[in-house]
């Protein structure tokens, strides 16, 4: 390494180690003002002077403002981390909003559920029997082995002499009916699917 190089390197480094010793605390209050946790902030501080020491064999060939430097890769690292929350937040707002819309709608559908209903038997049964028989013949046939008889779905493929994808294709068609079947009763639906 020719002398020329190994001076302004020296220079660089100790020009960088005074940086970061007098700028450091400030830097780190810079970031959280705008990170807010102090550990989120130091990680900030600490991966842009990484950064800018990876990269000194570009500065050393140009001059620049160091500090500048910095708090450029300072700024530019708390906005990619504010963005990053920013989609972290509206992802959780949402999956809660989707949940409190699931429960809204589950506690809708039991408090509307014909109380009548429950407490006759043979209009439970009659609602079961009637989606039930809905089905297709053999979506029929599959569905009452599966969920009424209580075999498992090998066992169906193998007595049906048909596949177990056709099983499991015919007990989603099932579902797919009997929740449009029994959409105003969603507690039979789920009564019938946890059979």
């Amino acid at each position: 390494m020719p002398d020329s190089t190994k001076h302004t390197e020296q220079l660089f480094r100790d020009n960088f180690e005074n940086i970061y010793l007098a700028n450091y605390p400030g830097m780190i209050r810079f970031a959280r003002e705008y990170v807010v946790s102090r550990e989120d902030a130091e990680n900030i501080v600490q991966d842009a002077f990484a950064e800018v020491w990876e990269t000194r064999k570009g500065f050393l060939s140009r001059r620049h403002h160091l500090l500048a430097l910095l708090f450029a890769s300072i700024r530019n690292r708390c906005i990619d981390f504010l963005r990053h929350q920013i989609v972290v937040r509206e992802a959780e707002d949402f999956i809660q909003e989707a949940f409190r819309r699931d429960m809204q709608m589950r506690f809708d559908s039991l408090e509307a559920f014909d109380h009548d209903l429950l407490t006759s038997e043979t209009g439970i049964d009659e609602l079961i029997m009637k989606a039930i028989n809905s089905l297709p013949e053999k979506c029929r046939t599959i569905f009452v082995k599966n969920k009424l008889e209580g075999k498992k779905q090998k066992d169906i493929a193998r007595e049906m002499n048909i596949s177990v994808n056709t099983v499991e294709t015919q007990m989603s068609i099932a579902y797919r009916k009997l929740k449009q079947e029994l959409k105003d009763c969603l507690p039979l639906l789920v009564f019938l699917l946890y059979l």
